[in-house]
């Protein structure tokens, strides 16, 4: 008797224990899962911080912007700062210039990179560990020290003010940070099994149809993430398209830097316009706002495509 009552107790405290190590199981596991979110949130709140900031004071007309009252919701929906702001960057004009001066670079220089990522991959020949060193270390070096060579080159040459002054570099892997996008397809390339392109040579293909035809299709997802980058650097670069593309050609990131003068020269300078017409940080964010509005489109559509290629590319280091 004393025996089943004494089964009976310890098969109750081992249930209570197990109880216990269940539930603080499941409140470890919840408090691990919160603090994680927690943090996402947190580290996600600074990256979109400045979006919510320009979307916010982009809607404000001047009585909120001086009313200390109003943060973050303004008091009404207000979209003249946007018709200003199209107007000082004339916009339609401004983006067409943008799209041919960022995306034709970026193609060819997406394209000249995988070939001589190919060749490095490939090719054995002298001086080959040389050659890819110092086209590593082209991305290393500052582009001032090459800028003024190549402006007095484009110079003699009559290519200032002209497409050609950005095309050509692109077109010879010598543009904006090209070394990282032929370390990209190096790294690539060195994956895909060679095993594949034996069995082209020994069908009689040429190395040419064998790169076309076989080894650049299975690239799409380095040639992907290449292309953005190098769109996404070519939009944003100011320096180099100021100083070879001069006054012929503008991009929107220029334009806004000549926002305020802009801005004056077209209200300030009329009679009877300078009345609430004063440049205002609204007027400001929805320029900006406008001007990298395309770039944020372009990662929303290919959002996906994009992640999946930072992978399949090893841009992690995985």
């Amino acid at each position: 008797m004393k025996l089943q009552v004494f089964k009976k107790l310890q098969l109750g405290d081992e249930r209570k224990l197990l109880n216990l190590y269940f539930i603080e199981k499941r409140t470890k596991k919840a408090f691990e899962i919160v603090s994680v979110y927690f943090m996402l949130l947190l580290i996600g709140f600074v990256f979109v911080y400045p979006i919510i900031y320009m979307i916010s004071y982009s809607f404000m007309d001047t009585s909120d912007l001086v009313n200390p009252l109003v943060k973050w919701i303004p008091t009404k929906f207000y979209t003249g700062n946007y018709r200003d702001a199209v107007k000082v960057l004339d916009y339609a004009k401004t983006l067409t210039q943008t799209i041919i001066i960022s995306t034709i670079p970026a193609l060819l220089q997406t394209i000249s990179a995988s070939v001589v990522g190919y060749g490095f991959s490939r090719f054995r020949f002298p001086g080959r560990n040389i050659l890819f060193a110092i086209a590593v270390a082209t991305f290393i070096l500052p582009p001032q020290v090459t800028m003024i060579p190549q402006f007095l080159m484009f110079k003699d040459l009559n290519l200032l003010g002209t497409l050609w002054s950005m095309i050509i570099p692109a077109t010879f892997t010598q543009g904006i940070r090209s070394a990282i996008f032929i370390v990209i397809f190096y790294q690539f390339f060195n994956m895909f099994p060679k095993s594949l392109e034996e069995a082209a040579k020994i069908d009689g293909a040429s190395t040419i149809t064998i790169f076309a035809r076989i080894v650049a299709p299975s690239a799409i997802p380095a040639y992907l993430i290449s292309f953005l980058f190098s769109l996404v650097w070519y939009w944003n670069d100011t320096v180099i398209t100021a100083l070879y593309l001069g006054e012929k050609w503008t991009t929107l990131p220029l334009q806004l830097q000549r926002f305020e003068d802009m801005f004056r020269r077209l209200y300030l300078a009329v009679p009877g316009m300078t009345t609430g017409r004063t440049l205002n940080e609204a007027i400001v964010m929805a320029g900006t706002l406008l001007t990298i509005l395309p770039l944020i489109l372009i990662y929303f559509i290919a959002q996906d495509w994009f992640v999946e290629s930072i992978d399949r590319t090893g841009i992690t280091g995985e």
